[in-house]
Parts: structure tokens; C-alpha cells; sequence
């Protein structure tokens, strides 16, 4: 409670964004007025107290969509940072301790990954494995984990090379006992925080792949297939397809304020 009372305004706002998205996603059967693949009307319906953002081309509710697509996208965000996260940290703090063959080894694979854009590499793979959501989580995973594996082990070598380590590598501790209880102690502000900031990359890679049409497929309620389902509503001057993509722009945004503020705390400066 003392750590959240010295957070500014901006991390306090993102925290409530980012709580009512989690909050929207877990209960979305129970909040969702309508089924998420449920017609329940005509083609672009417009608003009405029945239908409050109106209907999709396929004359389903957007409303009940946009709750649904708060529970997929933003779970199989979480889902890819996670992976991603939790290899890249490990492989990064691995090479750093263990230095030698191992390091030059991962680190050559992970340049490879880096050579090539994220989005081409993404649009090659998925082309050959096929676009279904095990393998966009699985392509994402394998993209991601080269940035973060580079700031782990820029992080651990810092670390790596301090006296305490090598007294602990004398008193005969194991690899895994210097990777849980010295390294990763040391280096976890920063990964928390860079953790919050790769979720956001992410979760705009995600709404992209969907917004062209290899990420999460239909029927899946999706906040970036939302946008490109019902952009012919644009040339009539609605602004129904605006919302997923507000959305998308706002729990960005909230992420952000909450990871610049973890990383002002890391930093121990003060305000």
C-alpha cells in the first residue's frame, strides 16, 4: 500500500485501466449482454439501447465483441509475453553466467533472429506452420525472446562479475542455486519493468497480425480483426470500427504510464 501511495497520478491511471481490462476479460460471460459469436441482429445496425455500439457486418453485437476480445487478446498477450519473458531471461542470464562457447553460441542465434524484421519473420512462419493461435503464440514467443534475452544478459553481466559470485561459485553452489538466488535478484526491477514494456509490444503485434488477417481468426472475438471486420463503416462516417482501436491505443497507453513509473523506482531516483 506505502509503494502504491507514492505512485503518481498517470501510474495510478494506468493501474485502473489495466484492472478494469483484466476485471472485462474475466468475467466476460457475465458482463457480455449478448454471445460472442451470437447474430443477434442485421449488418451494421446502428446504435441503439438494444445494441449499444451497434451490430458487426455479420450483425453481431460489438458491445459483447469488445468485452469478448478483451478476454483474447489481452489473455494471449499475457500468455506470449510470458513465454517469451520467461525463456529469453533465463537463456540471458545463463549465457552471461556461464560465459564461453554457451554465451557466443546463444548469442549468435539470437543475432540471427534480430537480422530480420519481427513482422516479415512472423508473416514467413506463420505462412509455413499455418495461422492458428498455438502457432501465432508459439512464432511471437520465438521473436520476442531475442530482446529480451540481450537485456537479461546485459543485466546479469553486470552482476556476474561482482565478488560475491565467484564466492559462491568457490563454496561450490550449482548453476541453477547462482541463477535463482544471485543473479536474478539482483536484475528483476529491471526485468519487471521491461516485462510490462515487451507486453505492449506484444499486444500491438498480436492486434496487427489479426488486423491482417493471420493472427487470431474468426470467429475469435478480436479487438484488430474488429478494426478491418467493420472498416467499410468508416466511409459512412461511423466511428464504431474506431472503438477496438481506441481500445488497443488506451490500455497501451496505461501500461506505458505504469512501466515508466516501475522504471523511475528502479532507477532510485527521486522525484
Amino acid at each position: 500500500m506505502k509503494t502504491l501511495k507514492s505512485a503518481p497520478p498517470t501510474a495510478l491511471l494506468g493501474m485502473l485501466i489495466l484492472a478494469a481490462v483484466l476485471v472485462t476479460g474475466v468475467f466476460a460471460p457475465l458482463l457480455a449482454p449478448y454471445g460472442e459469436t451470437e447474430i443477434v441482429g442485421v449488418e451494421y445496425e446502428p446504435w441503439s439501447a438494444a445494441f449499444p455500439l451497434g451490430t458487426d457486418n455479420l450483425g453481431r453485437d460489438m458491445l459483447s465483441r469488445m468485452i469478448y476480445g478483451a478476454r483474447n487478446t489481452v489473455g494471449l498477450a499475457l500468455l506470449t509475453t510470458g513465454i517469451a519473458f520467461t525463456t529469453g531471461a533465463a537463456l540471458g542470464m545463463l549465457a552471461a553466467l556461464k560465459g564461453g562457447w554457451m554465451d557466443q553460441l546463444l548469442s549468435r542465434v539470437i543475432d540471427v533472429l534480430m537480422a530480420v524484421p519481427p513482422l516479415i519473420l512472423a508473416l514467413m512462419l506463420l505462412a509455413i506452420v499455418g495461422a492458428s493461435i498455438p502457432n501465432m503464440v508459439a512464432v511471437i514467443a520465438v521473436i520476442y525472446i531475442a530482446p529480451v534475452f540481450r537485456l537479461s544478459r546485459a543485466a546479469a553481466m553486470n552482476v556476474v562479475s561482482q565478488d560475491f559470485i565467484q564466492a559462491a561459485q568457490l563454496r561450490g553452489e550449482g548453476t541453477l542455486w547462482l541463477l535463482r538466488r544471485e543473479v536474478l535478484p539482483n536484475i528483476s526491477s529491471t526485468l519487471i519493468a521491461e516485462f510490462g514494456l515487451r507486453f505492449c509490444f506484444v499486444f500491438l503485434f498480436i492486434a496487427a497480425l489479426s488486423f491482417l488477417g493471420i493472427g487470431i481468426q474468426p470467429p475469435t472475438a478480436d479487438w484488430g480483426s474488429m478494426v478491418k471486420e467493420n472498416a467499410t463503416l468508416i466511409t459512412f462516417g461511423d466511428i464504431t470500427p474506431l472503438i477496438p482501436a481506441a481500445a488497443i491505443a488506451l490500455l497501451t497507453i496505461a501500461i506505458n504510464f505504469i512501466v515508466d513509473w516501475m522504471l523511475h523506482r528502479a532507477s532510485g531516483l527521486k522525484s
